[in-house]
């Protein structure tokens, strides 16, 4: 097991009042929380991580939600819909088709916009109110709009996002639109759309709501926390293995810390910590690349596509957290095809679990890591799909069966009903490969 994952609690700087403070992940250099506004270090431009000085215990939680776990967030209490509390849904022919012990899935569709976002965006739009910031800002591919768009109408604050146009599924951008965002289509990827947003945040006209401010991934380790506190409930052991699809990497790096704070609590056992597994759509896959050439740094993909909206990233900024995380808990990476996407998202679909496509990679990469031997028949395993299937309607269309017209007459359905399954049903069976 990793020394980081070993390491003592850390001890709050002289000059920190309340136990919580920023740190670079690089240099080590520290810095008041709420004082002022920074995203990465200011000696050396690392990314930050927030730390504190009491890491909790699962005794210490209370309620429901994000906020049930507020002894290991920065405040008692956030801009909430509410969010979190998601299922951790049993699908047994999906256990058996892949052919694990225990497989969960714990399905973030369910938070109030449709994905895993909501969590880190009750805890950012929280620290934006203390900041006391006029203008929120994001870039994104759908999902982060979304969310930042409807926390950002509960604060009532001005709302603006970055899309790349052409790119974004019309179901996110709905959202958005909807809950009074400013949004601006821009001629490029999501990579260029954070640059440009990033660069608006270092000039003072927005506060940057993405995944490189260390507050949303405060939010998201909470997904850690409840994975965890319910899968012992369940079968009086931890996961084995988290498996999850990478996008920006915010989640990657998000649960390391949530499993390195509790190991420093003295709350889980370093044995017991879960791998970590990464996938990747084929098409934009640079943290795949980065943990199969063992290299240190992930090199940015300039050109990426896939059906995978949410994680069509060719430069994930949290992959100085992430990579570590992997390789720390002893985990891997894998990348799939649109097509291993769509069949895993039917077979989510299946067992009554409405996914969009990037959130259906976690089970296509399982189902990929098993058939190669990667993953053993004896692991319990949790596989975290982040949006609703109505994040993307269109997707869920296609890969849907087709309507079948039919004559208006009861007699004309039970031909019909009772015949011969259409070729429409029958084609998609057998692309259905569980």
């Amino acid at each position: 097991m990793s020394l980081e994952l070993t390491a003592a609690a850390p001890t709050a700087p002289d000059d920190v009042d309340g136990g919580v403070w920023l740190e670079c992940i690089e240099c080590g250099e520290t810095f008041a929380p709420f004082e002022d506004i920074r995203y990465t270090c200011d000696d050396c431009d690392g990314l930050l991580e927030v730390r504190y000085d009491d890491p909790p215990t699962f005794d210490e939680f209370e309620g429901r939600g994000v906020w049930r776990y507020n002894a290991a967030l920065p405040f008692e209490e956030g801009v909430s819909l509410p969010e979190g509390a998601t299922p951790l849904h049993r699908v047994p022919r999906l256990e058996k088709a892949i052919d694990v012990e225990n497989l969960r899935v714990k399905h973030e569709g369910m938070n109030p916009t449709g994905s895993f976002k909501d969590r880190g965006m009750t805890v950012g739009v929280r620290v934006a109110k203390e900041l006391g910031v006029g203008r929120l800002a994001c870039a994104s591919t759908g999902n982060t709009s979304a969310a930042l768009a409807a926390y950002g109408a509960r604060a009532g604050l001005e709302t603006l996002v970055l899309l790349p146009a052409g790119k974004v599924a019309a179901g996110k951008i709905a959202q958005a639109a909807l809950h009074d965002a400013r949004i601006l289509e821009v001629d490029g990827n999501f990579d260029a759309c954070l640059d440009i947003v990033q660069e608006l945040a270092e000039q003072g006209e927005v506060y940057l709501l993405n995944s490189l401010n260390p507050f949303r991934l405060e939010g998201q380790k909470t997904i850690g926390l409840e994975i965890l506190e319910e899968f012992h409930a369940d079968y009086d052991t931890y996961p084995d293995r988290i498996v999850l699809p990478v996008g920006n990497a915010g989640n990657t790096a998000a649960l390391y810390k949530c499993f390195r704070e509790l190991v420093q609590a003295g709350a889980l056992d370093p044995e017991d910590v879960p791998k970590l597994t990464g996938v990747q759509a084929e098409g934009a896959a640079p943290m795949v690349e980065a943990v199969e050439n063992g290299a240190d740094e992930v090199r940015r993909w300039d050109e990426v596509e896939t059906i995978a909206t949410a994680i069509r990233i060719g430069n994930p900024v949290n992959a100085p957290k992430a990579l570590p995380g992997i390789r720390n808990t002893g985990g891997t990476a894998v990348s799939v095809s649109d097509e291993e996407i769509t069949a895993a998202q039917r077979a989510l679909a299946k067992e009554g679990v409405g996914v969009e496509p990037a959130s259906a990679a976690s089970v296509a990469g399982l189902k990929k890591l098993r058939d190669r031997g990667d993953v053993d028949a004896d692991e319990n395993v949790v596989c975290l799909t982040t949006g609703h299937l109505l994040k993307d309607p269109d997707a869920a269309f296609e890969a849907g069966n087709e309507p079948e017209p039919v004559a208006n007459d009861t007699g004309a359905v039970l031909d019909l009903i009772e015949g011969d399954a259409s070729p429409s049903r029958g084609r998609l069976r057998r692309l259905l490969p569980f």
